[in-house]
């Protein structure tokens, strides 16, 4: 059993070397900060001047994205004149992917050279303060889905035992708030909590999420940052509040309303990570 562990983990950095040089074999310049775009938020890419756009389904070892909005492609260029890589189009643990094939593309993103990650979402509000359309600085995170670094530890990648007391980046968060203000975006801060969907919560759950402390819901983001953190990579994430987990204002929701939501703030959301690109 040992020695099947050690195969898979050296099976997996040999997929990653095999993804991160097919990857830098269509591209000119390493990447500075790298984006992951989620539902809804995807209209940022049209903001980076576009030098190279490789579908997931060419990128060997790659996942492919099944989820409506997720338009499913690695997209390089600059961002106000900086260079960055775009993921438009996540995957997640309710696809059926495991958490560590969730989180590869994370994983191949540091090894081509980026040095911040920023992550976006868009979750349900259980915060009672929250409107739906806030903007929300992920301060914390609470995981409620299977951690992607259970299994054996390979060194090469990072520690076996990872600090989370800043797992999201306070001099980046800083910074966004800074950005914002200038701006004049209203903005709210919280922890997120990551979930497996794909079914939206009961409102008990809601209820239980709030008692743990959490500001909001979401099905992703946590098991990015949790790999993002394990190779000692600075994370930025924000979430924009599509839906209500607050009693008295829990109604029926659709992926559908989600974009919908989300989309109405997305030129805010383009004006402060263009900001925070620029100065980074």
């Amino acid at each position: 059993m040992k020695q099947i562990l050690i195969t898979k983990l050296r099976s997996m950095l040999g997929k990653i070397k095999e993804t991160v040089d097919f990857i830098e074999s269509k591209i000119k310049s390493k990447p500075h900060i790298g984006i992951i775009l989620g539902s809804g938020l995807g209209d940022l890419a049209g903001e980076i001047v576009a030098e190279v756009a490789i579908p997931y389904k060419d990128i060997p070892n790659f996942p492919v994205s099944t989820v409506n909005g997720h338009m499913g492609q690695l997209l390089f260029g600059t961002l106000n004149g900086v260079q960055v890589v775009a993921l438009q189009g996540r995957f997640h643990y309710y696809e059926g992917y495991s958490t560590q094939e969730v989180t590869f593309p994370v994983r191949v993103l540091k090894m081509l050279g980026i040095n911040y990650l920023f992550v976006s979402n868009a979750s349900g509000g259980v915060n009672p303060d929250f409107e739906v359309g806030d903007i929300m600085f992920i301060t914390d995170h609470i995981n409620l889905m299977p951690n992607p670094l259970i299994g054996k530890n390979l060194d090469e990648l990072g520690p076996r035992f990872v600090d989370m007391s800043e797992a999201y980046d306070k001099k980046l968060l800083s910074l966004a708030k800074r950005i914002a203000r200038h701006h004049n975006i209203h903005y709210q801060t919280g922890v997120y909590a990551g979930v497996s969907g794909p079914t939206y919560e009961t409102p008990s759950e809601y209820k239980y999420i709030r008692t743990l402390g959490a500001d909001a819901v979401g099905m992703s983001t946590v098991p990015e940052v949790i790999v993002a953190r394990h190779m000692n990579l600075p994370v930025f994430a924000v979430s924009v509040i599509s839906d209500l987990g607050v009693e008295g204002k829990i109604i029926e929701i659709s992926h559908e309303e989600v974009i919908a939501a989300v989309a109405r703030v997305t030129p805010k959301l383009v004006t402060l990570i263009k900001d925070m690109v620029k100065e980074l």
